[in-house]
């Protein structure tokens, strides 16, 4: 018997593995990116600030301040200034317009993952001449074709790349720029106070020297007082109001500068006078060194830079590896218009293209190296910022250690110069001192008083150094995350 015949088992079709086969290759080289991955240039800090030798770390109640740094002056009307600025101030709107530009290249960059689309519709009407007919005819076209090319390299990853980095410097160069016209705006304010509280020295000291013309013009009248000292007194009283008005003048350039800050013109802006300076000196929490990395904006800024900089060398690079790209055709092209969407006029086209130097002459190589220098660069850059950052804030520690007790030794020495004008004043109408030593001593008094409240100027205006050195309450945390640099 013989046995049946088995037919062969039908062979595999192996196209759909091919495929497979070919989407997965794809997949892989477009998950490779050439060029150098970033990594954060290194710095090397110190473990404390060298005016700071108290510092300790922080308890959580001690945590460095946030939000409204210039709430820590205990000044309602700064307060009331510094939130007209955030709306108006023309320095913040440009640095808002600039990120948002930025944000948008990022944008515009990330389209290239996708195919690219286009539309195209026709119209021509043309006769032929007599030796083919002489006929007039009208053609019509309508096509939609499109283009990808496929990121095998990272090219279009590393520009993107760069481009978020790029956008979330400038948001940290807006953070810088929010923060200087913020301390502009306190700073200007406390030397507009600290001129109301000299126009308010300077008033008591005229008044002062209004009674000690009266007693000298009484004295000579009864002959006890030469007229020399009834012409001291005039004119130690004339030059205190001379400098009176110059404080005046001062305040009123301070009131000018806050007007432009907030995006007012100076004649529609005023600041009311008070009678005394009002404003806290503040205690600032201590911190340590490495945390400028992370809460100045400056030096987040730079530390974006140096990324997107890296992120440059890989486009670069990209350049050395074959470009690909496909394209497709398809429409319809004929007469009549009526029957154009028809199949007889139909047509397609489908194509591949890779495209390579074979000789360019160092050209690829010269801007790989440009690329990299400029890392480089941007890399020293950032460095550079950190270190400029280090020495901002010990100068600001070592500007309030010394200010504090100089102000201390200040103050003394104002108690010490009034009794001492007092004395002297008291001396002279009893006759047992010529006018000179009262004048001097009403020139030592003043002189001390205004070096006191300088002292206190300073120091307030070395607050808001070191609290804009320390970054204003501003982290790197505030950054954009790139999926909201490139989100609608």
């Amino acid at each position: 018997m013989t046995a049946p015949i088995q037919s062969a088992p039908p062979r595999a079709d192996t196209r759909p593995s091919l495929i497979l086969l070919a989407a997965t290759s794809l997949a892989v080289l477009a998950g490779c990116a050439v060029g150098p991955d970033y990594k954060r240039p290194e710095v090397a800090l110190p473990a404390a600030f060298k005016e700071n030798p108290g510092w300790k770390v922080a308890t959580p109640n001690e945590q460095a301040y946030r939000g409204p740094w210039w709430k820590l002056f205990g000044d309602p009307v700064l307060d009331g200034l510094e939130a007209q600025l955030e709306r108006s101030n023309l320095t913040i709107a440009q640095a808002v317009a600039n990120y948002e530009e930025a944000r948008q290249v990022a944008r515009a960059d990330r389209t290239g993952y996708l195919p690219t689309i286009a539309a195209t519709g026709a119209a021509q009407r043309a006769r032929a001449p007599v030796p083919q007919g002489g006929l007039t005819a009208s053609t019509f076209t309508a096509d939609l074709g499109a283009s990808w090319e496929p990121d095998f390299w990272g090219r279009i990853r590393r520009t993107v790349e760069s481009d978020v980095e790029a956008a979330q410097a400038s948001a940290a160069d807006l953070a810088v720029a929010r923060l200087s016209e913020q301390a502009l705006v306190a700073e200007d304010y406390i030397q507009l106070r600290v001129a109301d509280d000299q126009i308010r020295l300077l008033e008591n000291a005229v008044e002062a020297y209004r009674r000690t013309v009266v007693i000298t013009q009484n004295k000579y009248s009864v002959g006890v007082a030469a007229r020399s000292d009834v012409i001291t007194a005039q004119t130690q009283l004339d030059s205190t109001r001379a400098q009176l008005i110059g404080a005046g003048v001062q305040r009123a350039q301070y009131e000018h500068a806050i007007a432009v800050l907030l995006g007012k013109a100076p004649a529609d802006f005023a600041i009311e006078r008070r009678p005394d300076l009002a404003i806290a000196t503040p205690e600032i929490p201590p911190q340590m060194p490495s945390s400028l990395l992370e809460r100045r904006p400056d030096v987040a800024a730079a530390e974006r830079q140096a990324a997107a900089a890296n992120a440059r060398v890989g486009i670069q690079t990209a350049a050395y590896y074959p470009s690909f790209s496909v394209t497709g055709d398809a429409g319809y092209e004929g007469s009549p218009l009526h029957s154009l969407f028809t199949t007889p006029f139909r047509f397609w086209t489908l194509g591949a293209q890779a495209t390579d130097a074979i000789l360019d002459w160092g050209q690829r190589r010269d801007q790989v190296l440009s690329a990299k220098a400029a890392y480089q660069a941007a890399a020293d850059n950032y460095k550079q910022t950190v270190l400029a950052a280090l020495q901002q804030v010990e100068d600001g520690l070592s500007g309030l250690r010394i200010l504090k007790t100089q102000a201390k030794v200040e103050q003394d020495a104002v108690v010490e110069a009034a009794q001492a004008a007092q004395i002297a004043l008291n001396e002279y109408n009893a006759g047992t001192v010529d006018f000179t030593t009262v004048v001097t001593a009403q020139v030592i008094e003043l002189s001390n008083r205004e070096a006191a409240l300088a002292i206190i100027q300073s120091e307030l205006l070395a607050s808001v150094e070191l609290i804009q050195a320390t970054g204003g309450g501003w982290t790197a945390a505030d950054l954009p995350a790139p999926g909201k640099v490139v989100a609608h």
